[in-house]
């Protein structure tokens, strides 16, 4: 999986270089001619010297096929966090929002590994007082160590269920 996952991002950063450096070229070169024709203060001249400032970390994604272009997905994985912002302000004692931190932080990680976080705390709070290596209840040793038998468990109810 991993080597799989290392070709694939190879190819993608090929890609990147063949299609999006020249495009990136042309830009740099375009946002050279307006800084000679823009006032430095000047909203537009403002915003080319933003873009030129920052033009390492705009290149770093055609480096490497891993990095996004975007951060989407990290501003995805805040949403949650601000939809609920005003909501946890009546969390009512520091511990309780210590505790609301930790569940969010194990539900992100999670849906990152592509874990069913429902599924995933449902088991860990079964298993928290009998486990006694914390590491396998964290998603990713979960992932290693339970999943497999949690998904067994729950295609054996479904079938039984469905009398089969």
């Amino acid at each position: 999986m991993e080597k799989q996952a290392k070709l694939k991002a190879e190819a993608l950063r090929e890609l990147r270089q063949r299609e999006s450096v020249p495009i990136l070229d042309e830009l740099r070169s375009y946002l050279a001619g307006l800084e000679a024709q823009m006032l430095p203060k000047s909203p537009l001249g403002t915003a080319v010297g933003y873009a030129q400032r920052r033009w390492a970390a705009l290149n770093v994604y055609v480096t490497d096929g891993r990095r996004n272009i975007d951060n989407n997905p990290a501003e995805r994985a805040m949403r949650p966090v601000a939809v609920g912002r005003k909501n946890w302000l009546f969390v009512q004692q520091l511990q309780g929002g210590r505790r609301m931190a930790t569940i969010l932080s194990l539900v992100a990680a999670a849906e990152e590994i592509g874990v069913n976080p429902v599924v995933y705390l449902r088991d860990v709070l079964q298993r928290i007082g009998r486990e006694p290596d914390v590491s396998k209840l964290t998603p990713h040793g979960w992932r290693e160590h339970f999943e497999a038998e949690v998904e067994a468990r729950r295609a054996n109810a479904t079938r039984q269920l469905l009398g089969q």
